[in-house]
């Protein structure tokens, strides 16, 4: 049985499993879909993803959820409520992956309102963050679209290399 985490009109979020592998390596091997990334993902760093994932779940209940459209039950992306820590302070974090195939059709926007609203309603925290690559324009319009506003960037340090990002910030006060 899967392991579900939350459903959407058209989504949805289950916990990732071993059994994933394959679908994983179609997502995180696409150069267009990872190009925030700046690096190529092996077998080895998905195997890592997959290891990692599931100890946030043992120990949070949350990380990457593999998103599947309700109405195929293909698998189009992930998408992920997290904790995660910038500078000593401790956020929940959205993101996002898609399938090339399924950019541009409101999943991703629809995916972080269903994650906002778990995060407000479920866990009772007052705000979540988007971090995203300045570049990442799509991104951007999706945290934009549920009225997260920029309020600070920081360098992040992925193998070696500073990868600078903006943090999207979006308070429960202000959620319409």
């Amino acid at each position: 049985m899967q392991n579900i985490f939350l459903k959407t009109e058209r989504l949805t979020l289950r916990e990732i499993s071993q059994n994933d592998f394959a679908e994983l390596e179609t997502i995180l091997k696409d150069k267009d879909v990872m190009h925030a990334w700046e690096y190529d993902f092996t077998d080895n760093d998905i195997q890592e993803w997959i290891d990692k994932n599931l100890e946030h779940y043992k120990k949070h209940h949350l990380g990457f959820f593999i998103m599947s459209e309700n109405e195929s039950n293909k698998i189009i992306g992930q998408a992920a409520l997290k904790q995660d820590i910038i500078a000593g302070d401790k956020y929940y974090e959205i993101s996002y992956i898609l399938k090339k195939g399924y950019w541009h059709l409101g999943y991703a926007t629809e995916a972080a309102k269903a994650l906002k609203e778990y995060a407000f309603n479920i866990l009772q925290v007052n705000e979540v963050i988007f971090e995203i690559r300045p570049n990442n324009l799509p991104s951007r319009r999706v945290a934009e679209k549920l009225g997260a506003k920029i309020c600070g960037e920081f360098i992040k340090i992925v193998r070696n290399k500073k990868m600078p990002h903006l943090i999207y910030k979006l308070s429960k006060s202000t959620d319409i």
